[in-house]
């Protein structure tokens, strides 16, 4: 992760109400804590995991991050993913009424509007960044995104 990327999270931390943030790319993951005054990084490394299989009965649910997240892995070996470019609020229409940018089975172009994410008051309109069809809309309107996750699949 470049350095500008980190001082426009470290600026979005400590500008909002958000108390900490944590971030994972194909680098590594990155924690960015608020603590009295001002936002402290803490970096995560990555490190392999090893765990003996549990019976059955005794392995824990999927939580429901952890099963969006698989089907966005899913969902991006079946085509082409738009990702979200910042850490907000996935809005479907521009009001709260109003006919959605973008239904599964929609035709879209490069650079058409397909949804919104607000981020600190702003709205900020995402778009295309390819042409093709609508296969799956993977957030539902009014949740909460991360920077980098899966909004919808165009094939």
């Amino acid at each position: 992760m470049d350095l500008r990327k980190l001082k426009t999270l470290i600026d979005l931390v400590s500008e909002s109400n958000v108390s900490e943030l944590e971030i994972t790319e194909a680098e590594g993951k990155v924690r960015i804590v608020k603590g009295g005054g001002a936002p402290m990084m803490a970096p995560v490394a990555m490190a392999p995991v090893a765990m003996a299989a549990a019976p059955v009965a005794e392995r824990p649910a999927v939580s429901a991050a952890e099963a969006a997240a698989s089907s966005a892995a899913a969902a991006e070996a079946a085509g082409h993913a738009v990702k979200s470019p910042m850490v907000g609020t996935f809005y479907r229409s521009a009001s709260p009424g109003a006919k959605p940018f973008v239904e599964v089975g929609s035709v879209v172009k490069e650079g058409q509007t397909i949804c919104i994410i607000e981020a600190m008051k702003i709205l900020n309109e995402i778009e295309a960044d390819k042409s093709g069809t609508v296969t799956r809309i993977l957030c539902e309107n009014g949740q909460a995104v991360e920077y980098g996750q899966t909004l919808l699949v165009i094939e």
